[in-house]
């Protein structure tokens, strides 16, 4: 703890503080009510005439500002200067008339948002590993070599993949990628989030191909290994470093600068919303599959189930947002900005 806070205080001097920029919730709120104010205002074809405030009266104190986009039109109402706004010598109200940069901050968060859904669909098979496969491990043969593993260690196991491959992937992978990706940076974070939706329709998969063996096995009297696990979580621990580290970086490199905080936590957000979703989820399954007096997909003793068909339905939806993110990465309009000599140049 004590070299902890003497890193933190040696590094205090040289830490870059960001000047406060307001409330995001605010500043979106302010758009929101500015367009319904005005929306019976035609927005000029020609955004140049779009409302925005000079550089030195900015909020931020940036020296860049965020470029016009065409979509979410209806927005750029909050921009358009009414005749009242061309008349009025006052400041114009910011719940009245907002600049184009703030307009675009809305804009960029809705953009985010299926990026962000996507993310949700898939902490929801991600939170198997804390539930389902936790319960398939219990009814499986423990000992490996002699060594007692309890189910729930073998999470241990995927933390170390992680690990490893943040070191092969920063190291290995990277240079490859420079070298025969044309742009020279090898993948995108949106490309990276793709090798991970992929990787996860793998790892149910072979979730499902295992609790299929292991109830075979029980057909004949035998108990199947816990070892038959580790492949599940292998690939689990390499889809969790390109999913999640690619996301942080998305959404903390296309967050408008007054928003950082709030987009690095909608990468947080995604793990909190898939648990709930897969507590939905088991509960709405076993409500369905239990009518009529059956054991249902999920019971309490797994032998009488089949939690193999609740893994292919989670790799079937997978599946499905696999190709959902490649739509909306292919659709995607990253943050642009113009510095302020360019700015004023134009």
């Amino acid at each position: 703890m004590a070299l902890a806070i003497g890193t933190f205080l040696y590094g205090t001097p040289i830490y870059r503080i960001q000047r406060p920029g307001g409330s995001p919730l605010k500043r979106i709120l302010q758009v929101l009510v500015a367009a319904l104010r005005k929306a019976n205002i035609e927005v000029p074809i020609d955004n140049s005439l779009l409302h925005e405030v000079p550089f030195k009266n900015s909020i931020a104190k940036e020296s860049w500002k965020l470029v016009y986009t065409n979509d979410f039109r209806f927005l750029d109402k909050a921009a358009t200067m009414s005749e009242s706004d061309a008349n009025s010598t006052d400041s114009p109200s910011p719940w009245r008339l907002c600049s184009v940069s703030q307009v675009e901050e809305l804009k960029i968060l809705l953009r985010l948002l299926p990026i962000w859904a996507g993310g949700v669909v898939y902490s929801v098979s991600y939170a198997q590993m804390s539930t389902t496969f936790i319960e398939q491990g219990s009814t499986m043969e423990t000992k490996i070599g002699g060594f007692s593993f309890p189910p729930a260690s073998l999470f241990a196991f995927e933390v170390l993949i992680v690990i490893l491959w943040v070191f092969i992937y920063d190291t290995l992978l990277v240079n490859i990628g420079k070298k025969f990706i044309s742009n020279g940076q090898g993948l995108s974070e949106l490309q990276r989030m793709g090798v991970g939706h992929l990787l996860m329709i793998l790892a149910m998969s072979t979730a499902a191909l295992v609790e299929e063996k292991r109830l075979e096995y029980l057909r004949y009297g035998k108990t199947m290994s816990i070892a038959w696990q580790l492949p599940q979580y292998f690939i689990f621990g390499v889809s969790e470093v390109f999913i999640y580290v690619g996301q942080l970086e998305f959404f903390n490199g296309q967050a408008p600068n007054t928003m950082k905080s709030t987009c690095n936590a909608f990468s947080l957000l995604t793990i909190s919303g898939g648990n709930y979703l897969s507590s939905l989820a088991i509960t709405l399954v076993t409500s369905v599959t239990t009518q009529g007096g059956r054991a249902g997909w999920i019971p309490a003793n797994l032998n009488e189930g089949h939690l193999d068909y609740f893994f292919w339905v989670l790799a079937g939806l997978n599946t499905l947002n696999f190709v959902s993110h490649l739509i909306w990465a292919r659709r995607y309009k990253p943050k642009n900005i113009v510095f302020e000599e360019n700015f004023e140049a134009c």
